[in-house]
């Protein structure tokens, strides 16, 4: 029997953490859990989550949480019946980045913004597998992270769309390739024009038609910069140029992406919109697991539909694609932006169509950008498009 893959957790108490876990509970001849890393934010339901597992390492980011996380794990381990229990115990900014070079299997990287980037560096730099679902590291450091790779594969997508074109590339070799396509729910706001969209509130904007994901992911599906940050994300997964990826509206979400062939073929992965699957592919592969999810019930009449984005209403998409364009810092900025309006959006200190508008108008004003990387430039780009935005947005 082969030995259970050996997995580190980070983000864990987020929501492709959690699912995750649901994941690795499921199947536990497969993935054992050695380290969990989070926040702090909630150190009881890290606790729990640690003596569910069993990981024996738990990074906390907040230093402040590590006397709750002790106190928590404490309780919890002696209501599950445990003798002798204990963890080890990282603490700081960085606790995540030296939990993900530790040795393991696969890292799976669920931070959220763009503080994932440095475990993912730290991850591949050790050599470990990385199940990336955290698109900040590629779209802020796109370069830094393709040089940090020691070998084709290490890392694996978990994203929907990026696990989907990973799967339909399977199919055909790189040369064969024309472009690929990128699928977008079009948010709960599709079809609404630019006027619609100045009295949306933070509950609407959350409201997501088909996906249950964490506030920050859900603002950005609504906006769209989600669509444009996985374009990013894309040209630098797969070497493809940004102006061979496309994006088009399925508000069904049940293609998860596409790619196109130069004889006039294209791979479509279809699956109900479940982030279980591409995250327990992200573990497993080049494996599957059977039994993620349940299939597409092809009992029953379905329609897919597709259209083209309105790129007026939503011009993230080509904000995005302008910032590839411009240089290898843009990127860093226009995520940067988009972190400090969104922030200030599900704050109630700006309106919504303000989001893309603050990014759009700290883009315009990025005159630095240069063409290679090293990981302080793009930390410097990074705090001037926060300390940009937030002049614009007046917090």
């Amino acid at each position: 029997m082969t030995a259970p893959r050996e997995v580190v957790l980070l983000g864990c108490t987020g929501s492709i953490g959690v699912q995750a876990e649901d994941v690795i509970r499921r199947n536990p001849g497969r993935f054992r859990v050695t380290g969990l890393a989070a926040g702090g934010a909630d150190p009881e339901a890290l606790a729990a989550q640690a003596v569910r597992l069993g990981a024996q390492t738990v990074a906390v980011a907040d230093p402040g949480a590590a006397g709750a996380v002790l106190a928590a794990y404490t309780r919890h381990a002696a209501t599950a019946g445990l003798r002798q229990a204990g963890i080890e115990l990282l603490t700081g900014p960085e606790a995540a980045a030296q939990l993900a070079a530790r040795p393991a299997d696969v890292v799976l990287n669920g931070i959220t913004g763009s503080v994932g980037l440095g475990p993912t560096l730290a991850a591949l730099t050790a050599g470990n597998t990385l199940a990336l679902a955290n698109k900040e590291s590629l779209v802020v450091g796109g370069a830094l992270v393709r040089a940090a790779q020691q070998r084709p594969g290490q890392i694996v997508p978990v994203d929907s769309e990026h696990s989907a074109i990973a799967q339909a590339l399977r199919g055909g070799r790189r040369e064969e390739v024309r472009r690929l396509v990128l699928t977008a729910s079009g948010g709960p706001f599709r079809g609404r024009t630019p006027d619609q969209l100045t009295a949306v509130t933070p509950e609407q904007a959350l409201a997501h038609p088909t996906w249950r994901m964490g506030p920050v992911v859900t603002i950005n599906s609504a906006t769209l910069v989600n669509k444009g940050l996985e374009l990013i994300e894309a040209h630098w997964l797969f070497d493809v140029p940004a102006a061979d990826i496309e994006v088009v509206v399925h508000p069904q979400s049940v293609v998860h992406s596409m790619v196109e062939f130069t004889d006039g073929s294209t791979l479509a992965q279809a699956s109900p919109p479940d982030m279980r699957l591409p995250i327990a592919l992200g573990l497993s592969w080049p494996d599957r697991v059977p039994e993620t999810v349940p299939p597409c019930d092809w009992s029953t009449a379905a329609t897919w539909t597709f259209e083209p984005l309105d790129s007026g209403t939503f011009p993230a998409v080509g904000l995005a694609r302008a910032a590839v364009a411009a240089s290898a810092t843009h990127p860093a900025v226009l995520n940067a932006a988009n972190e400090v309006a969104v922030a200030a959006f599900l704050a109630g200190a700006c309106p919504f169509p303000a989001i893309v508008a603050t990014v759009e108008r700290v883009l315009s004003e990025h005159r630095d950008g240069v063409d290679t990387t090293t990981l302080d430039q793009v930390l410097a780009a990074q705090e001037w498009g926060r300390v940009r935005a937030t002049e614009l947005l007046g917090r």
